[in-house]
């Protein structure tokens, strides 16, 4: 299969850019150019995916297990018994409404793993753009078939992923003008985690860990389990020397504790506007505080006011709607 592109794709901005990025080792870009091209997507696509810090392999597992899904062993009986089996159509993906878009090339890998034949690829959208209603954003020539069969799961993805983009640019906007950054959590779905956290950072966001073992996080259970919040810090300073150890704290007092034990990152857990004041106030630069909890976008800029470094949004990956986007045919050009 082919992929020619009329105009070129960029990459979003790197992890360490003021736009958005990642935090605490999370790896997104760690895949090899090597590794890339051991999939089976066209090598252009392939280096794009990871040029936007997403696996191409895993991408590509994703697409097949979505068409997978929808086939279920069988065929798309609907198009196979109105399609012409040679019948070529250019499908166009359009913006329904305003949003910010994310997921692009992933639509594009998911209509790559079901194309029998070549396929053009027109790019009128980056991922990260702001988008409006009737917008067109992908145009993609190849068999009708094909086009119809990869449908749905091409938008599934793309809408979800645009959705969530869409939802974190709020954020990012309520908090323009501070140093505060929004970031993620690992309430995203399984399975789709990268991808939730690409159109995170897709959106303006910063994403936290990835995983489970590229950094820590010493909740509450974790301090009722060692027997203090201090002591929960340093076990995992003690095991684990070389990676990040955020701890959570519920009270000022708890945050003299991790302070004085030399934390680096402070999770203040649904401390007031005014209790997150002192907070910064006490910290005075010695670690790096995000707040969690009692956070809307109503409020997000007066907690920005108060100088903490990230806010916690777990909605952003949990709870955000789909930014609607349709997929119309029209006869290929000559």
């Amino acid at each position: 299969m082919t992929d020619v592109s009329a105009t070129p794709d960029l990459p979003l901005a790197d992890a360490d850019s003021d736009s958005g990025g990642c935090g605490d080792n999370c790896g997104c870009s760690q895949a090899s150019s090597e590794d890339a091209m051991e999939c089976g997507l066209d090598p252009s696509l392939a280096q794009l995916l990871l040029d936007a810090g997403l696996h191409p392999v895993e991408i590509e597992d994703i697409a097949h297990m979505a068409i997978a899904e929808d086939l279920d062993g069988g065929v798309d009986v609907t198009t196979v018994a109105t399609i012409p089996e040679e019948a070529v159509a250019t499908a166009d993906f359009t913006a329904r409404e305003n949003g910010v878009v994310a997921g692009l090339r992933v639509a594009e890998a998911i209509i790559s793993v079901v194309a029998t034949d070549e396929f053009e690829v027109e790019r009128h959208a980056e991922d990260g753009d702001l988008v409006t209603a009737g917008q067109k954003l992908l145009s993609v020539t190849t068999r009708t078939r094909d086009l119809l069969t990869a449908e749905r799961s091409a938008l599934n993805l793309l809408c979800r992923l645009s959705g969530i983009a869409t939802a974190t640019r709020a954020w990012a906007d309520a908090l323009d003008g501070t140093k505060t950054k929004v970031r993620d959590t690992r309430k995203t779905t399984p399975g789709l985690r990268s991808l939730e956290k690409y159109a995170v950072r897709a959106g303006g966001g910063v994403n936290h860990r990835m995983s489970l073992s590229d950094a820590a996080l010493v909740k509450d259970n974790h301090v009722v389990a060692a027997g203090g919040v201090a002591e929960a810090f340093q076990a995992v300073r003690d095991r684990f020397p070389g990676l990040p150890v955020e701890v959570e704290v519920d009270t000022l007092h708890q945050l003299r504790e991790v302070l004085d034990a030399g934390a680096d990152l402070i999770l203040l857990d649904n401390f007031t506007p005014g209790e997150t004041e002192e907070a910064v106030a006490l910290t005075d630069g010695r670690a790096l505080l995000e707040s969690s909890g009692r956070l809307t976008l109503e409020n997000a800029a007066t907690y920005a006011k108060t100088g903490v470094d990230f806010l916690a949004v777990g909605a952003l990956t949990h709870s955000s709607p789909i930014l609607d986007i349709g997929l119309d045919l029209r006869e290929a050009d000559a």
